[in-house]
């Protein structure tokens, strides 16, 4: 099977976009539910990584499918 960069470049460009997203609105949210901001912090970044990482999963699977065609 071969990779289609296109498909890996595109998670490449959104999966960061993503995540930068997925840490502003869970910050966001567990501000309002925890007085510090540690936690929220904490959260945030593993929403943020996890994010990334089904993206780039999901890209990389896609691009298996695309490379089948």
């Amino acid at each position: 099977m071969q990779i289609n960069p296109v498909t890996l470049l595109m998670g490449l460009i959104f999966g960061p976009i993503a995540a930068a997203m997925a840490f502003l609105v869970t910050y966001e949210e567990y501000t309002h539910h925890y007085p510090g901001k540690a936690k929220p912090l904490r959260f945030a970044v593993e929403a943020a990584i996890f994010t990334f990482i089904v993206f780039g999963f999901l890209s990389l699977l896609i691009s298996f499918f695309v490379a089948g065609l």
